[in-house]
C-alpha cells in the first residue's frame, strides 16, 4: 500500500510471527519492491510525494519516494527469504522499537497527506521539542530546526536517522517541558 490512513498503522502492529522491517532497496527499486510486497500480501508503506518538473512548455508530474531506497514492511518470519528473491533488496533491518516506528510512520503519512511542502532533512538532536498547536498538523511533535534562527520543525523518523522539515509559523508552536 503506498498510502495508508494514519489510524490504520495501529492495526499494522506485529502479529505473532511477523515483524516490521525497514527495507533498504537497491536504487530506484522502491516501487518494484512495494509491488512485490503487494503480490505477496505483506503489509507495507511506501510514502511518496508528488514531483512536478517543467521542461520548456511541458510539465511532467511523478510520484517519488519520500525516503529514497526505503520501504517499511511487516514480514512473516518464515517468508523473510522471499523478499530477497527478486534482487531488489539490499537488506531488511528489523525495527528496534516497533511502537515508535508505527507512530512515526503515522506522522509521516499525516504530513504527506496534508499537501504541505516538505523536504528530507537530517535529524538534529539539538533544539527544543515542540508541539504544533494549530493548523492541519496540530498535535504533531517535532524538534526546532535551528534554535538560534527557527524556520520550522523537524518530524523525526529515528530508524532512518532522518526527519521531515516542515515550515510551521513559530506562533503555532508550544515548547514542551524536558
Amino acid at each position: 500500500m503506498s498510502t495508508a490512513p494514519a489510524e490504520t498503522f495501529a492495526a499494522f502492529a506485529s502479529v505473532e510471527g511477523e515483524l516490521w522491517h525497514v527495507c533498504h532497496t537497491k536504487p530506484r527499486c522502491e516501487k518494484k519492491f512495494a509491488a512485490l510486497l503487494t503480490a505477496e500480501r505483506m503489509a507495507h508503506y511506501l510514502p511518496t510525494v508528488t514531483n512536478v518538473r517543467r521542461y520548456g512548455n511541458r510539465t511532467r508530474t511523478s510520484e517519488l519516494p519520500l525516503f529514497p531506497s526505503y520501504v517499511f514492511a511487516r514480514v512473516p518470519i518464515e517468508r523473510k527469504a522471499r523478499i530477497y528473491q527478486q534482487d531488489l533488496l539490499v537488506r531488511a533491518i528489523e525495527a528496534p522499537d516497533e511502537p515508535t516506528l508505527l507512530r512515526q510512520l503515522a506522522d509521516v503519512q499525516r504530513v504527506v497527506s496534508s499537501g504541505l511542502e516538505t523536504a528530507l532533512h537530517p535529524l538534529y538532536r539539538k533544539g527544543d521539542v515542540v508541539k504544533v498547536t494549530s493548523g492541519p498538523l496540530r498535535g504533531l511533535e517535532g524538534v526546532i530546526d535551528q534554535p538560534e534562527d527557527p524556520t520550522g520543525i523537524i518530524i523525526a523518523v529515528d530508524v532512518l536517522q532522518q526527519g521531515l522539515h516542515i515550515a510551521v509559523p513559530l506562533n503555532d508552536l508550544k515548547v514542551l517541558p524536558k
